[in-house]
């Protein structure tokens, strides 16, 4: 680009993965032996790398290329961009390559679609007077057709209906050049970063004329607001008077942004666009410009139509570049998820950078997506997947609950870090691994605490996501794994004379009691503070203790009257997709026997699980050996497995919370075949933080018990409070 030069590329990163075995018990007595063997292994997974370098440093750029990137069988470098011609024979001559120049307009295209796609808080809006300025937009599943107007030195106007059909529709010679060149005329001021500074100090009132200039006291008989702009700069013809530079400045920002702007809604109006994305050096994340294109857009769509801008516009061109240089392996056909451990976050000060440090490279600004094991769709089930917000309470709009969750997190950091260190204690390394994990995450909660926004809406799956991106980049790939092993080993042994009490009972009794039996697992949650510090003073703490610890009926939310009637007046359901949460006694002596009991209805059961570990999440791999175990206890368990009646399934999510939006496409396809026609979302992560609010076009069932006093409050109970809500969905 005309200032900096951004650079795309693709490794592949060794990390450790935690893996669990199933033991030969072949003719050994189990009874003193672990459930499972535990190992941690190296895998090799895909990372795309996002760097921007100043062009000052572009030699310093060539050498981070040709140091690291560059191999004997490289021939080719793609390039877009005016710097692919200004820069093209430095580049040949430094790296011994050829420059494969791309068209611009193709790889900033390609570059939007991708992100659009890949990371659900890409698309932000900019209202000047919120707390924060930044309004993130959810991602709609379907993100064609849209209009994108790059604003470089003049605008392009692109119509975008499809991933490869796009048509340049018109554009305008007056964009960011033009305030540039008529800015550096007007006040000698010659940087564009400075000229806008000038601009956001200005009084664009002392140089325009405005309508109640023309018209005084009548502009209201015209349906006008006197305050509108009728002529740019209209006050010098008539005043003696120089005028500053700020308000020059000024002037000048609202007459280009005014002339774009209208011409961006004509287009889309012309073409019945909602969606109009910006981009473009004269944008660049400056809260100035962002503030008067927005102004214009909202003025001449008459607030119908919203710009709407990109956290990482920047990189667009040179993520388009890359993704034409690896069509043959099209990353396009795996899902991305972007690395928060890795990522620098929007309008973020400059982070120190590994390899080199931005003193003396010119870097800043760094972004990383890892390629996700399988490809996330939404599930199939979703009331209307274009307005689904997983997350109950967004931290960006709420000071008091982001100060809280903050500090929450913030105080909970050392004894994660301790028990990360604790769950390696062969590794010599293991100790000061664990204090760079703590100085990263803190860190991390430092940049959020000034600028909440850094990676799209901050919530508190957010806050918990990015703590997991940081035990994973200091090889903590599951620092409860040995807690999990115990308390399944544990909770196994229980199971059978929990199965005989509850086959003891009466029907409706017994309806209670499962209900009772997967709440109170759901207390064991080593995510919750008020749990950890019971289970690490108090060992002996059980099923049954956590059962007295339950709030009594009425609990805080409560349908469970009309659950009963359901399952007694109607047929069984066809198919249930239950979204388990914690290891041991939840999964175990709570959630099994309730699948049981389902499955002895004549309801389907598909029992979804996480493809990875987060906190004491029961995993996918966890849960095939727990119920192979359960199966050799339990006759209806061991024939529902054998006659695929129960299906044990991964969600494709590594994280204790979840987002029904980026689930695995195998699990989405099976609840199609299955006709599934129940969800059962069960825990704080996946019930409350997230999910509260989600609208379905089945029955489902939303169970939690509130383990933190402050959400407890909030939601105006107290700790220990149970949520159950069983939702019909209107006809």
């Amino acid at each position: 680009g005309g200032s900096l030069t951004k650079l795309a590329y693709y490794s592949t990163v060794q990390h450790k993965v935690a893996r669990v075995r199933s033991f030969d018990h072949s003719g050994k007595d189990i009874e003193n032996e672990p459930l499972y063997e535990i190992s941690v292994q190296e895998e090799i997974t895909a990372r795309l790398h996002f760097i921007k370098f100043e062009n000052t440093y572009i030699e310093t750029c060539l050498d981070f290329i040709k140091d690291h990137l560059v191999n004997t069988e490289t021939k080719v470098i793609k390039a877009t961009g005016g710097g692919a011609y200004k820069f093209k024979d430095l580049i040949e001559k430094k790296l011994g390559l050829k420059v494969d120049k791309e068209d611009v307009m193709t790889c900033l295209i390609k570059g939007c679609n991708f992100v659009l796609r890949n990371i659900p808080h890409e698309v932000f809006a900019y209202q000047k007077d919120s707390d924060t300025e930044f309004r993130f937009q959810t991602n709609h599943p379907n993100i064609f057709p849209y209009l994108l107007v790059n604003i470089g030195s003049g605008v392009s106007i692109v119509k975008v209906e499809t991933e490869d059909k796009f048509e340049w529709i018109g554009g305008s010679s007056i964009g960011g050049g033009t305030f540039w060149g008529l800015g550096a005329l007007l006040t000698k001021t010659k940087k564009f970063d400075e000229l806008l500074q000038l601009a956001s100090k200005g009084q664009h009132t002392n140089v325009d004329m405005l309508v109640k200039d023309v018209y005084g006291g009548a502009c209201q008989t015209l349906g006008l607001s006197g305050n509108l702009i009728a002529s740019s700069f209209g006050k010098s013809t008539t005043a003696d008077k120089e005028f500053s530079k700020e308000d020059m400045a000024k002037s000048l920002l609202h007459m280009i942004s005014n002339d774009i702007g209208q011409l961006a809604c004509l287009y889309a109006k012309l073409h019945n666009l909602d969606k109009i994305y910006f981009g473009g050096f004269f944008i660049r994340g400056h809260p100035v410009t962002m503030r008067t294109i927005t102004y214009s857009i909202n003025f001449f769509s008459k607030g119908e139509v919203q710009a709407l801008f990109l956290r990482h516009e920047g990189y667009l061109g040179a993520i388009g570049a890359f993704l034409k240089g690896a069509e043959q392996d099209n990353p396009n056909q795996y899902s991305w998820g972007e690395n928060y451990a890795g990522s620098s976050g929007l309008m973020s000060t400059s982070p120190d950078v590994y390899p080199m440090q931005r003193t003396r490279s010119g870097t800043f600004d760094m972004f990383e997506m890892d390629r996700l094991e399988r490809p996330l769709v939404n599930l199939p089930l979703l009331k209307d997947p274009s307005t689904y917000i997983p997350d109950t309470v967004d931290l960006t709009d709420d000071a008091m609950a982001r100060k809280y969750w903050l500090t929450c997190f913030e105080e909970a950091l050392d004894g994660v870090a301790k028990r990360a260190a604790a769950s390696q204690p062969d590794s010599v390394d293991a100790p000061e691994r664990a204090e760079k994990f703590r100085q990263k995450y803190w860190n991390k909660l430092q940049t959020l605490r000034q600028q909440p926004f850094a990676y799209g809406t901050l919530t508190v799956r957010s806050l918990l996501d990015t703590r997991e991106h940081c035990l994973n980049e200091f090889n903590f790939p599951d620092p409860y794994s040995k807690v999990k092993q115990k308390e399944n080993g544990i909770a196994l042994k229980c199971f059978q004379s929990v199965i005989e009490s509850l086959d003891s009972l009466g029907w409706e009794e017994r309806q209670f009691a499962l209900v009772k039996g997967l709440l109170a697992g759901n207390v064991f949650d080593w995510g919750a503070k008020a749990v950890s510090d019971v289970l690490e003073s108090e060992p002996q703490f059980g099923f049954e203790e956590a059962k007295s610890k339950l709030q009594e009926r009425p609990w805080l939310e409560d349908s469970y009257s009309q659950w009963l009637e359901r399952l007694k007046e109607g047929p069984p359901h066809k198919c249930a997709l239950i979204f388990a949460d914690n290891s041991g006694i939840d999964i175990i002596l709570g959630v099994f026997p309730f699948v049981r009991e389902l499955l002895s209805r004549g309801t389907e059961v598909i029992l979804a699980c996480n493809s990875g570990p987060a906190l004491n999440d029961v995993t996918y791999s966890e849960s095939l050996i727990v119920a192979e175990r359960i199966a050799a206890m339990d006759p209806v368990i061991q024939s529902a497995l054998k006659e695929e009646k129960l299906l044990l399934v991964q969600t494709g999510s590594s994280s204790p919370c979840l987002d029904l939006s980026r689930l695995d496409k195998g699990l989405a396809v099976l609840v199609r075949e299955r006709k599934t026609d129940l969800v059962i979302i069960e825990g704080m992560g996946r019930a409350i933080h997230t999910n509260y609010y989600a609208a379905l076009k089945c029955e489902s069932l939303k169970l939690a018990v509130i383990k933190n006093s402050w959400l407890a409050d909030r939601l105006g109970g107290k700790i220990f409070s149970v949520i159950f809500k069983y939702e019909v969905p209107c006809k």
